[in-house]
């Protein structure tokens, strides 16, 4: 840590550049910096290019987040890293949070930032989400996919699976629809307390869910009858692998975080892995899918 900085006192920034004359730069850019677990951006135009100027937490290093985003740019074709660097933390970030209206996801669902609440939609069940989380709002695309199917499929008394569960708003979502209890994991162990704070938010008994640090379905013995993920095609392949062993015989496995494009790379592993797609969703250019094995 240099000089008497801590790392409340800080965020990392990388900026992200992209063509400026490609339409679809800003919503590329704008989604790298979300799955990337950013927790703000600041867009400018520079040289001819579209600039994206991505904030994260400073309680990982900054050679773990250019890492993040090394994986996942090979997804977003011109999209690479410019530059990165430390910066004080400022005034922009509750800007940024005061940013996030209620937003209606699936047929009943409402996610509402803390400082909603009391402002309920009547006929909405609302779920809360800390929005300055690095580890998912509900405002992205492929978060709503997950919920939405969720919301489809869930049943009073379910088990759920959550695999990569970042701020847990995805078995938060099953608790609250009348899920019984919940597995989750992570590879990232800063999203534990992030998992917890959300469930309180929501008033989930902390007993409700075995949240724990793990990679994929590695250790879980559970029985579950709806497994969820919201992560990158590559792990989803790897999850598909061992998603039968941990549903009970009727159970459903819900995908999602993939594009449109990678769909049919993902339905064929479906269906040499024995499975088939009972509900398919696409939000602009992100798909997901349930999926029951046979």
């Amino acid at each position: 840590m240099e000089g008497n900085k801590s790392a409340a006192d800080f965020w990392w920034s990388v900026e992200l550049e992209a063509r400026a004359d490609d339409p679809a730069s800003e919503e590329l850019l704008a989604n790298v910096a979300d799955i990337s677990g950013s927790v703000g951006a600041e867009f400018s135009d520079k040289d001819d290019k579209k600039i994206l100027r991505a904030f994260y937490v400073s309680s990982q290093d900054i050679a773990y987040w250019t890492s993040v985003l090394e994986k996942l740019l090979p997804n977003f074709p011109g999209v690479r890293i410019r530059s990165h660097s430390k910066e004080e933390r400022k005034q922009w970030n509750k800007n940024f949070l005061d940013a996030f209206p209620p937003i209606s996801v699936g047929v009943n669902l409402v996610v509402m930032a803390p400082w909603h609440r009391g402002n309920d939609d009547l006929g909405k069940i609302p779920f809360y989400i800390y929005p300055s989380s690095a580890f998912g709002t509900g405002y992205h695309e492929s978060t709503q996919i997950a919920i939405s199917l969720i919301e489809r499929f869930v049943k009073k008394g379910d088990t759920i699976i959550d695999i990569g569960t970042g701020s847990g708003i995805l078995f938060i979502v099953a608790l609250k629809l009348g899920a019984a209890s919940a597995v989750a994991r992570d590879i990232d162990p800063t999203v534990v307390a992030e998992a917890l704070r959300n469930m309180k938010l929501n008033d989930i008994p902390f007993d409700k869910c075995d949240l724990r640090v793990g990679a994929l379905l590695n250790g879980i013995e559970v029985k579950a009858d709806i497994l969820t993920a919201n992560i990158l095609i590559e792990p989803n392949l790897q999850l598909i692998k061992n998603a039968r062993a941990s549903l009970n015989p009727s159970g459903i496995a819900i995908f999602s975080g993939m594009t449109e494009n990678e769909r049919p790379k993902f339905l064929n592993a479906l269906s040499e892995a024995g499975a088939e797609t009972v509900s398919e969703l696409t939000s602009r250019n992100w798909w997901g899918c349930a999926a029951r094995f046979v």
